[in-house]
Order: structure tokens, then C-alpha cells, then sequence
């Protein structure tokens, strides 16, 4: 195998929420505890490449929809040590508002995105406002001009990127929902992204209640489970048991963590 990539997750917004709005079913416990969720981007640094797992939202995005915001990603690469012109390849995992943000801060990066995904955002189904609550039309828009302009590939299910770093769609959540497979150190590691917003929906199998398809989520529970090498090495897309679970990087002014 080749050698292994490091990863960090990187923390950037954050907003209070209560336990049972995270779950499709009735929970155990009290329903209305206290239930932050997390937002994150992912970095993966190897083989003489900087790849950004999602892009996130910007400080407006944050007003709007009422998010406390912490750092921007952008700012968090640079205090990490990486420029913007570093990064060489960006994933969006999906284009909901909170993961597909901030295209525009790195200008010359190839965008790797799911064919289904681009579709599932530009078709009827954003006719319902159920759905299109969680797409931005600038981030969006942002996407389809660099996709004129030649940046963005879109991938057909599976894609290796480089040895080590797979692309692989899952759905559920949204249409074109993908994971993203790293070798590591301490093995295979799914970056989970929002087919699994809590460790918790995975466990009990009580998804997240934003669902597209709930068969495909559930579908995506055994997928992600296959592709890492254990429970452990499933790496949630909004849990705030990264921050704990996982060493701080020891950077000031960052929230990022030592995923492997």
C-alpha cells in the first residue's frame, strides 16, 4: 500500500440544537436535551498533495441562518500553513449550504463532485421547498460557473483520486451524497460526511432527519461500515465528539484534530 495520509478535522461553526430534532425516530433519554451540532471540513495531506474535503459556508451564510461562526476554513488552512493555491483538489461531499460554500477561496483547485449530486441540485426536485431549503443559489450558481469554466469533475459512483483516497457515493441524505475513503496510519478511514451527522445515527440506526432517500441511508450505514476498518475509523460529519475523541492539532486559533 502507499504511504498513508494525515488527516484533520477542522471545526468552523457550530449551533445549538435539542436531542430529538438530530433523529428520524423517538430517542432514549430526554427529548428536549441540549444537542450542539458541529460543522467541519476535512483535510487530507499526502503524496505531495493538500486536498479539502468540503468547503463549508461563510460568515453570511452564518447570519442568516443563525450559526455561531468560529474561523473561516480559509483562515484555518493558512494557520495550519497551507495557502489557498495549495490546495490541489477540493471534495465536495454534497451541495447542501453548510459543505459547498466558499468555492471561491481557492481558485485553482480541481472540484470533485458526484454527476447525480450536480443533478439532484439543478433539477425539478428544487421545486420543493423541503429540499432546496438547504442549497445556496449563489453557491450553486458558483459551482456551474466553474464547471463552464473546466474546475469541477464529476464522478460516475466511485473514483480513486490518488492511491489511498477514494471517492464513493452513498446518497441518502441528498441524490449524490459521497464519502471520501483515506488510508492512513492507523488504517482505512471514512470521512462520513453527513451520511452519518452523529456517531449515534450510525449506531441506533436512526438517521438524521434530512433525508432524500431513506432507503439509500440506510443502505449507506452498511457501505460506510464495509469501506473503514472498523466503527472507529467512521469519522462523523457533525458530531461534536471529534473535538474529544480525537487530539487537538495544538494550533492557536484553529479547531482541528488529529483524525489520523
Amino acid at each position: 500500500m502507499t504511504a498513508p495520509f494525515e488527516v484533520l478535522a477542522i471545526k468552523y461553526a457550530t449551533v445549538e440544537r435539542v436531542r430529538h430534532s438530530n433523529f428520524l425516530h423517538p430517542v432514549d433519554g430526554d427529548p428536549d436535551a441540549p444537542m450542539a451540532l458541529d460543522f467541519f471540513v476535512w483535510l487530507v495531506v499526502g503524496q505531495g498533495s493538500v486536498t479539502l474535503v468540503d468547503t463549508g459556508f461563510s460568515p453570511a451564510s452564518a447570519l442568516v441562518r443563525q450559526r455561531q461562526y468560529l474561523v473561516s476554513p480559509l483562515e484555518s488552512l493558512r494557520r495550519l500553513g497551507h495557502a489557498p493555491g495549495d490546495v490541489s483538489d477540493v471534495v465536495i461531499t454534497h451541495l447542501h449550504y453548510d459543505h459547498a460554500g466558499n468555492l471561491g477561496d481557492f481558485p485553482s483547485a480541481r472540484i470533485w463532485v458526484q454527476d447525480r449530486e450536480v443533478r439532484y441540485a439543478t433539477g425539478d426536485c428544487m421545486c420543493d421547498p423541503k429540499q432546496n431549503h438547504f442549497f445556496s443559489t449563489d453557491d450553486v450558481g458558483l459551482l456551474i460557473k466553474r464547471l463552464y469554466r473546466g474546475d469541477v469533475r464529476l464522478v460516475d459512483g466511485f473514483h480513486e483520486l490518488r492511491e489511498g483516497l477514494e471517492l464513493h457515493r452513498v446518497g441518502g441524505h441528498t441524490d449524490g451524497l459521497q464519502v471520501v475513503r483515506v488510508w492512513t496510519a492507523r488504517g482505512w478511514v471514512v470521512l462520513a460526511s453527513d451520511a452519518a451527522h452523529y456517531r449515534e445515527n450510525l449506531v441506533k440506526e436512526n438517521p438524521f432527519p434530512a433525508i432524500y432517500s431513506l432507503d439509500d441511508m440506510l443502505q449507506g450505514y452498511a457501505r460506510i461500515r464495509a469501506l473503514a476498518d472498523s466503527e472507529d475509523h467512521i469519522v462523523p460529519g457533525h458530531d461534536p465528539m471529534v473535538c474529544t475523541l480525537y487530539p487537538t492539532a495544538g494550533v492557536p486559533g484553529v479547531h482541528a484534530y488529529r483524525i489520523a
